[in-house]
């Protein structure tokens, strides 16, 4: 650059030490091209001397850079282009956990607690028929039959990023956001349950029904028995938006639930892309677990023992348990500067993920 402005003076130095050192310009990228694709070098310049060279430089690029089209193609065609569509995900950079459907997810057996609290006026013993026709012996052990559907989960390793969020002041203050990008798809995994009264059913043929998912994600300690339900933060989800991809649309639990899943097929992917959100979360712990919650209907039911009493409304005392999807992590880092890099799926010596009832 000194070597060519002691050579041809100042403007004219500065014009050719732009073209031949500054590569990252695109628009100087296209006049060198155009000038080499004309001249082969620049020689024929840098043998000028003061305004001379001023007015040859500015000739050329007059004359010669509008004319010559096709080297400013080919000049443009060699410069990177920002990408279209969403980012391409490199392997590995998300975990899919598959559905399991289990027939045994359609029925679950159970006495029939608002006829068995009658007590003794169910004891009787029928003079002409079979014990086993009595009302008490026909509500026990009951089977409740339903139909299942499934949904497909898959994550990218759980992330934070620090937010400038509102405070009830009127003012911002930088937040630590944990969170965890991910996607669910409907691939029409079903399960009829049996009205026949089978004790397992086949899989049916894939649903092309649309699925609601209302989903909730809790993350929860195992050192200190502390539970994180998953929050809306429209200003968190920007800020991880921009950062992950800002083409693609993450919802969060709320637009989630409003947001049927389609079907998913072999030729098209309808998957729903969402992000789940916690705050103020404590630093210390080494272990967690996060459930998601609504990846499926099954469930299980039990009515505690004494808890209805005769003439109770139907169902009370009842406790209801979902499957739920359980992953586990750990961070072996400390409290002071809380890393993402140091949070790792699955549990030495545990199973990354199982498939629970709570």
């Amino acid at each position: 650059m000194l070597r060519g402005l002691r050579k041809i003076g100042t403007v004219p130095g500065i014009l050719l030490g732009a073209l031949k050192y500054l590569e990252f310009s695109a628009f100087l990228q296209v006049i060198k091209s155009a000038l080499l694709m004309q001249f082969g070098s620049f020689s024929f310049i840098e043998r000028r001397r003061g305004t001379l060279a001023w007015f040859v430089c500015l000739a050329l690029l007059a004359a010669f850079v509008p004319i010559d089209t096709a080297g400013i193609a080919l000049a443009q065609s060699r410069l990177p282009r920002a990408p279209k569509g969403y980012r391409k995900l490199g392997p590995g950079a998300e975990t899919t956990i598959s559905a399991q459907p289990d027939p045994q997810d359609t029925v679950t057996r159970h006495d029939m607690v608002e006829i068995q609290s009658a007590n003794a006026e169910l004891n009787w013993k029928p003079e002409a028929g079979s014990p086993s026709k009595t009302l008490r012996v026909l509500t026990k052990d009951i089977p409740f039959r339903r139909d299942v559907w499934y949904l497909q989960f898959s994550f990218k390793p759980l992330r934070m990023i620090n937010v400038d969020m509102p405070t009830a002041n009127g003012r911002t203050e930088k937040r630590l956001i944990w969170y965890m990008v991910y996607r669910v798809t409907n691939l029409g995994e079903y399960l009829a349950g049996d009205a026949a009264g089978a004790n397992k059913q086949a899989a049916d043929q894939p649903s092309n029904e649309e699925v609601n998912f209302h989903p909730q994600f809790v993350l929860e300690s195992h050192e200190y028995k502390k539970a994180y339900l998953d929050r809306v933060l429209p200003q968190a989800v920007k800020a991880i938006q921009k950062r992950e991809d800002p083409n693609r649309v993450l919802l969060d639990t709320v637009q989630m639930s409003q947001h049927p899943i389609p079907l998913s097929t072999a030729d098209e992917d309808k998957s729903v892309w969402g992000v789940a959100t916690w705050e103020f979360v404590d630093p210390r712990m080494d272990f967690f677990s996060i459930y998601v919650k609504g990846l499926t209907n099954a469930y299980r039911f039990a009515d505690q023992p004494g808890a209805y009493k005769n003439g109770d409304a139907p169902g009370t005392g009842r406790v209801f348990a979902q499957k739920t999807l359980k992953l586990n992590f750990w961070r072996p880092g400390d409290s002071i500067d809380p890393r993402e890099d140091e949070i790792f799926y699955g549990i030495p010596d545990q199973v990354d993920h199982e498939w629970v009832f709570r």
